[in-house]
């Protein structure tokens, strides 16, 4: 303990005190340093400097980038008197360099020893780092990602930040625009935008440094010792997930762009996140299926999901489209049709998602849903002057970058804790689906169209909050059950929803007559009700002033009856059936075929119950908990 408290006080007494200078806001800028490895608009930015009689420093390839553009620069070599050496590792570590760089202005002891060494102040670095952490995504040797870690960069940019009181450091493209305009209204930098900066230098320092002691560690064979995930904010956020909860914002990874780009509208905490899980669902299913796909969600789960399959003339009547009509829209539009009806009620004011290019077609069945957004791979020009035109110009239109691959870890801080986790990114394919078949007859058993089914209704449960069931039937959702503590209690939620989906397509539900002005929506929610059929006395006046004659009611025999030719309809879980009874209520609405993980003692009893049902089962082994 006793040396505990000497090595503290020891390094107590070294802390340093702080340096005095001048007090200054706007710092002019007479010399500048540029060293870039990613050359992006810097000759753009070189040229505006050069016209303000800023004196250009550069090394290498950048040098012979401004001399190309006959621009006029100094050697660092020249400057310092000092040649470039051992294979280009040393540049810039000179006292002329870091000296001009770390000198306080102002400072009597600083400008004597800068000018009794021959130091010239230099007031802006630009630079950005070697790119170690490319190198390594293309597998280079271990030596060549050894070389390609900078010393130089770093080195420039902690003086340059450290001495953010008189130095500006420029880190990355994005930024040149704004020293442009700094300069141009005040003469020279500001003190808020060089203390900006120099923090946006630490943290790509720190960022910088962390991938290389993960990968060295990882190269070792052992735990990296610290992980450092550094945030660039990109916007601010109304609030979190509700109005008490500020301030609230969407980051990127630095160095690294968001998934989506913003074509319009102001998207919220929640309408991102069902972005996220909207979009990672429909490009699985459409890579899975071969099939234009499309997804409705609601807080973080999917109320419908569905692929490009015709409809019938029945499911016409049911969604309000014209079999012409139908015949008519592209494989966009047919799947959103489809994955918004499969609970028109719970879709309200959804956030969709479509796997393909947003065509006009696919627009105008949006335009006439109530929905907060729409996130896609692209826009037709008159689909998006559509979806422009849409809530006063607020709907929210996010285009999906295609190119965009994220980091294989993921990480979540709740409460003081950062959970890490590998993302879940299994790819659902035919093969889970016919591996290993339990029920009676196997894989000779299933139809195309089952596997299909079993396919859709089993990715859209990986993006459902667990524990979850789906079912599905003609390559659409008819039932989600989310987030129950309760496998069964999950069947029964979405078992209900396909009761619903099925009897809305009642000859008595078709033939109900509605007032001339009805709102779609108002029909929607006065269907549901019609089959739930549970009214309060006040409820009732109120619902049957909706219809020009009062409807008879649909009576429990009539639902019984009707139900009982349901069929073909595919249930998938997120996880293994522990008891028989999911399977007993899955065969009330019409369940012919079943995908789940396996791996339960109870298998076979729940094999053995599908058996007595006629069911065919498929243990796919993979589990797919969301949280």
């Amino acid at each position: 303990i006793n040396l505990i408290r000497i090595s503290a006080s020891l390094t107590m007494a070294h802390i340093l005190s702080a340096v005095s200078g001048s007090d200054v806001d706007v710092v002019p800028i007479t010399r500048a340093l540029i060293s870039v490895s990613d050359k992006t608009d810097i000759v753009e930015l070189c040229t505006y400097l050069h016209s303000k009689n800023v004196e250009l420093l550069s090394t290498g390839g950048t040098a012979k980038k401004l001399r190309d553009a006959s621009l006029p620069c100094i050697d660092v070599s020249d400057y310092t008197g000092s040649p470039e050496c051992l294979d280009g590792r040393v540049k810039t570590l000179h006292p002329k360099v870091h000296g001009g760089l770390l000198g306080v202005r102002g400072n009597p002891q600083h400008e004597k020893d800068m000018e009794a060494n021959g130091i010239g102040k230099i007031d802006m670095t630009v630079l950005n780092l070697y790119p170690f952490e490319a190198t390594v995504a293309k597998g280079a040797a271990f030596e060549q990602c050894i070389e390609n870690i900078d010393i130089g960069g770093p080195s420039m940019l902690r003086s340059t930040a450290k001495n953010h009181a008189f130095t500006t450091i420029v880190t990355s493209p994005d930024q040149y625009d704004e020293v442009k305009a700094c300069m141009e209204k005040n003469g020279g930098t500001t003190l808020g935008l060089r203390k900006r900066f120099a923090a946006r230098a630490y943290s790509l320092s720190a960022s910088y440094d962390a991938a290389i002691a993960s990968w060295f560690t990882k190269e070792l064979g052992e735990e990296s010792p610290v992980v450092t995930r550094v945030y660039k904010p990109e916007f601010a956020l109304k609030y979190g997930c509700n109005p008490h909860q500020k301030p609230a914002g969407i980051s990127s990874l630095l160095n690294t762009k968001l998934p989506f780009t913003v074509l319009n509208g102001t998207p919220g905490y929640i309408n991102l996140l069902d972005a996220a899980n909207a979009w990672l669902l429909v490009k699985e299913l459409r890579e899975a299926t071969g099939l234009a796909a499309a997804s409705s969600f609601k807080h973080v789960s999917p109320a419908g999901a569905a692929v490009a399959v015709p409809l019938t003339d029945v499911e016409c009547r049911a969604y309000e489209v014209t079999p012409d009509a139908a015949a008519k829209l592209t494989p966009s539009a047919l799947a959103y049709l489809r994955a918004r009806n499969a609970d028109p009620m719970c879709s309200f004011g959804d956030f969709a998602a479509v796997s393909d290019v947003v065509d006009e077609d696919t627009a105008l069945i949006l335009k006439k849903e109530v929905s907060d957004g729409i996130v896609a791979p692209g826009f037709t020009p008159e689909a998006l002057a559509i979806l422009k035109s849409k809530k006063g110009g607020k709907f929210i239109v996010l285009e999906a970058k295609a190119d965009f691959v994220p980091d294989s870890v993921e990480y979540r801080e709740v409460y003081g804790m950062t959970f890490s986790q590998k993302r879940n990114d299994i790819v659902i394919t035919k093969e889970h689906m016919t591996q290993k078949v339990v029920t009676k007859g196997g894989v000779d058993a299933l139809t195309e169209g089952a596997i299909r089914d079993m396919i859709v209704a089993s990715i859209c449960v990986k993006y459902t909050q667990s524990n979850s069931v789906g079912f599905a039937k003609d390559g659409m959702m008819v039932g989600v059950g989310a987030g129950q503590q309760s496998r069964v209690d999950c069947v029964k939620l979405a078992g209900r929803k396909v009761t619903t989906w099925y009897l809305r397509q009642h000859p008595k539900v078709l033939g109900l007559a509605f007032k001339q002005g009805s709102k779609r929506q108002d029909r929607v929610n006065a269907r549901v009700r019609y089959i739930e059929g549970d009214f309060t006395d006040e409820e009732r006046v109120r619902w049957e002033a909706q219809f020009e004659t009062v409807p008879e009611p649909l009576s429990q025999d009539e639902k019984d009856e009707f139900m009982k030719k349901a069929s073909g309809v595919t249930i998938s879980s997120d996880a293994f059936f522990p008891f028989r009874d999911s399977i007993d209520h899955a065969s009330k609405v019409g369940v012919s075929f079943v995908a789940q993980p396996g791996g339960s003692v109870q298998d076979p009893q729940v094999t053995s119950c599908c058996d007595d049902y006629g069911m065919v089962m498929s243990m796919t082994s993979v589990r797919l908990f969301h949280h």
